[in-house]
């Protein structure tokens, strides 16, 4: 059953162009060029509870927007939303109790309190019982592995160490929808890995509807099984992960590595050659002759070790976008 549905639901900015100099300044106080800029176009969709869904596009390309809209913080210009049954810029305060947005760029903890400090202050805002509040606090930073550093300031934490006390303090109230946007920006590899574990056991346990946005494709691959796609706010992709990259991948990668020199010369018409050093080289090549070519290349070369992989969902999702440029 959909938790989440949206119609037709289009953002345009009105902005007023602005040419330099003193002169275009005193004109403008008299007479300004309006513009229009759409930041989502005419976008469609709906999401069932519990999914764990990708929300992907380009810088620009309207998914912050969205975001801003199914939870009550941007108006649209047109269209509809509807988010667990109520249409979030009425911004009624039974809705607000039931959702969460997470923001990996915009701080929701106090900077020089201490964590636990702006956890309480959640807890009040969202009339979250004593006793739910004690047992959720102490679930979630076991989870996150974080129980000894909620008492420090937060300018004191690590980033992710800040980014793990932000998923608590959105997840107190235990939220039937969360919004995430680019969570792991900005994080090292340690810290990403651990959480999308978090991420992927929540959503598991709670079942709870998660729209994540990010720029890690590691993270789409790891969390979700069906991605939104847009571009320039028009959705360009609405379906499984799988089914994309079938779709707009018709190659693998062969990566060989050899006991012996070769010369480049000698791999002709064995497929597009992506890097190349004299005893390592990597291939593009068609699905249709992967196994024509590996055998080849075992019996004609001096191969020590070859790998045959699927291309990365990072250069798929590029690809998708340099066609429509």
């Amino acid at each position: 059953m959909a938790i989440i549905e949206v119609s037709h639901l289009t953002k345009t900015y009105e902005y007023y162009k602005k040419e330099a100099g003193l002169g275009a300044a005193l004109k403008s106080l008299f007479h300004r060029e309006k513009l229009f800029t759409t930041a989502v176009n005419d976008v469609s969709f709906s999401i069932d509870e519990g999914e764990f869904v990708g929300f992907l596009g380009p810088n620009g390309a309207g998914k912050t927007t969205t975001l801003k809209m199914l939870s009550g913080i941007l108006y649209p210009s047109s269209g509809d939303a509807r988010v667990m049954g109520y249409t979030p810029w009425d911004r009624r305060k039974e809705f607000q109790k039931q959702f969460a947005i997470v923001m990996g760029q915009k701080n929701q903890l106090w900077w020089d309190l201490p964590a636990v400090d702006s956890f309480a202050l959640n807890k009040e805002i969202y009339e979250v019982s004593d006793r739910q509040y004690k047992n959720t606090l102490a679930e979630l930073t076991d989870l996150l592995d974080i129980n000894d550093i909620i008492d420090r300031p937060v300018r004191k934490l690590s980033l992710g160490q800040r980014m793990k006390a932000e998923l608590v303090a959105a997840l107190l109230h235990n939220p039937r929808v969360l919004f995430l946007d680019e969570p792991t920006i900005g994080l090292d590899v340690v810290s990403q890995q651990k959480i999308r574990e978090f991420l992927k056991k929540y959503n598991e346990e709670k079942k709870t509807t998660i729209i994540l946005t990010s720029h890690y494709m590691d993270d789409v691959e790891a969390l979700t099984r069906r991605v939104i796609m847009i571009d320039h706010g028009t959705k360009i992709y609405d379906g499984p992960l799988t089914e994309m990259i079938a779709h707009y991948v018709d190659h693998k990668i062969l990566d060989v590595t050899f006991s012996e020199p070769i010369f480049k010369k000698d791999l002709k018409g064995c497929g597009t050659i992506e890097q190349y050093e004299p005893q390592h080289v990597v291939l593009s090549v068609s699905k249709k002759k992967i196994k024509e070519v590996a055998a080849h290349m075992l019996q004609t070369f001096p191969v020590d070790d070859i790998l045959i992989n699927e291309e990365s969902l990072e250069s798929v999702v590029r690809k998708m976008f340099s066609e429509r440029k």
